[in-house]
């Protein structure tokens, strides 16, 4: 069966157009037109179904990410919502709203199930405390796939964790995946869009939308006041998706990687 023809069978009309969208880097994106109208967003790949799990549970959190309108095995079908230009009010929503799903306590570090990053799997067992999970389930995770030396210091900065993270933060729910190209300005509102989700320390969300970018001031107003210490920590956590980068990007990002250690005097 066509690409066409599922779309058809799942959402009960003919497929007028689709138009390949930015963003497509771990999955195929397309905007769909509909014979009858309707537009929307069809991803294609091996996790989409996944992402509909977690945009799913996002929504119950009363978090603001597109509806998923139909999800089947390889294919999983978004509320299209037009883009938009940025605006305070965007910024001071988005805050807001992270603001209230950090607020939430989950069971403990990690999610029901794993998920990816294209090759960089993401493991997310729990375990009894966050120093234990930020180090192997995040940063020793595919040591390695890092050169020698940059391993090496990885794991003297992991053996430090203890000493340099809280040990039992709430367990916020987070997007887990939250550069600015992952917030979503449209005339509808402001969105989080392509989570990889789990529960852990709020500030790695806050740390990450920093790492390629600066929200707005509106922003940080909006979600209130940072806990004591998230400069020092912030690199800690800012390391995790450099990692990440260098290996689906490649040595164009060793600087980063190098640079945060740096700071961290590992």
């Amino acid at each position: 069966m066509s690409f066409s023809d599922t779309l058809t069978a799942a959402l009960g009309a003919d497929v007028a157009t689709t138009t390949p969208l930015q963003g497509g880097d771990l999955s195929q994106i397309e905007l769909v037109t509909l014979t009858d109208g309707r537009q929307m967003v069809a991803k294609r790949g091996p996790l989409v179904e996944v992402e509909g799990r977690v945009l799913a549970a996002l929504q119950l959190l009363r978090a603001p990410v597109p509806a998923v309108l139909h999800l089947e095995q390889g294919l999983l079908c978004l509320q299209y919502l037009s883009p938009a230009p940025p605006s305070r009010q965007g910024w001071r929503d988005l805050g807001k709203a992270l603001a209230q799903l950090h607020s939430h306590d989950g069971a403990g570090y990690g999610w029901q199930e794993d998920y990816a990053l294209g090759r960089v799997e993401i493991r997310n067992s729990t375990t009894p405390d966050w120093p234990t999970f930020w180090a192997e389930r995040r940063l020793l995770a595919d040591i390695s796939e890092l050169p020698g030396d940059l391993a090496a210091r990885v794991e003297t900065l992991a053996r430090r964790l203890p000493d340099l993270l809280p040990k039992e933060p709430r367990a916020a729910p987070l997007h887990g995946d939250l550069w600015i190209g992952n917030l979503h300005f449209s005339e509808d509102g402001a969105y989080l869009i392509d989570p990889a989700c789990y529960h852990g320390h709020s500030e790695v969300d806050l740390a990450m939308l920093t790492l390629f970018g600066q929200p707005d001031d509106a922003f940080w107003r909006s979600y209130g006041t940072l806990d004591h210490g998230f400069d020092d920590r912030k690199p800690i956590y800012q390391l995790w998706p450099a990692l990440v980068h260098l290996r689906l990007f490649g040595e164009s990002y060793r600087p980063m990687v190098s640079g945060l250690l740096h700071s961290l005097a590992v």
